[in-house]
């Protein structure tokens, strides 16, 4: 297909190119990094009701511990392993290592499962330290 007005070829789209591994844990990297966005304000909103007295500890605390708050924590959780996974991917690559295509392919399935299974972990960890 070319582009009409400059008789260029156009890129392809991504509804043309198929889903692969490495791809779909780059697109989760760059979601997982704006969820983090968004969970820092919960955790700025624990921190400033911490420090604005027990009755609004207490406020958020019980937002926290609703179904709802432990399922946004959960995920806030998942997000920040899911993209630390994906960070520490990058910084091997930074230092030169993995770029092989069959060990890039295995890291990325790796990391779809170390993710919840971490997640998981942490929190398992935290209920029984609590």
């Amino acid at each position: 297909m070319a582009n009409a007005a400059n008789n260029r070829p156009l890129s392809p789209h991504l509804q043309i190119y198929k889903p692969i591994p490495t791809m779909i844990s780059s697109i989760m990297h760059r979601i997982t990094g704006g969820a983090l966005y968004f969970g820092t304000v919960l955790v700025a909103w624990w921190l400033i009701a911490i420090a604005s007295g027990e009755g609004y500890y207490n406020a958020a605390q019980w937002v926290f511990g609703s179904i709802i708050g432990q399922i946004i924590l959960f995920g806030f959780t998942w997000a920040l392993v899911q993209h630390m996974l994906g960070g520490l991917k990058h910084f091997m690559w930074d230092l030169g290592y993995g770029f092989e295509k069959h060990f890039t392919t295995r890291l990325a399935k790796a990391q779809f499962v170390a993710a919840p299974v971490i997640t998981v972990i942490l929190w398992i960890i935290g209920y029984l330290v609590r």
